[in-house]
């Protein structure tokens, strides 16, 4: 159950940082105490349903995607990190083949004419 806790909390808070709310402009549209919202956001209380369902509502999200675990920041940027490392990797490969290739090409040597 305190997965779920800190999967609810860390989702509103998330949402609400992204709304551009306080935690006391979000507790004053939702009809409760900041200091409510607080303890709601660090997951040492639960909202009720129909408060979730108010919260949902001002942060203009369906209710369900307050319960859904997002990746953790470390995660997203090690997966960025990785996508990154892999372009690059992609880029150096295809521009030393080029080179290869070019270089074969200037050194390779001409045919002479055959004498008749």
């Amino acid at each position: 159950m305190a997965k779920i806790k800190k999967i609810l909390a860390n989702n509103i808070k998330r949402k609400r940082r992204k709304c551009g709310f306080t935690q006391a402009q979000l507790a004053e549209k939702v009809n409760v105490s900041t200091h409510h919202i607080a303890m709601i956001e660090t997951a040492r209380d639960n909202p009720t349903m129909e408060l979730a369902e108010r919260i949902a509502g001002v942060l203009d999200i369906e209710i369900y995607e307050l319960f859904l675990e997002q990746p953790e920041p470390k995660d997203a940027m090690e997966q960025l990190h990785d996508s990154i490392v892999e372009n690059i990797q992609s880029v150096i490969d295809n521009a030393v083949k080029k080179a290869v290739a070019e270089q074969y090409i200037i050194d390779k040597p001409k045919k002479k004419p055959k004498k008749q």
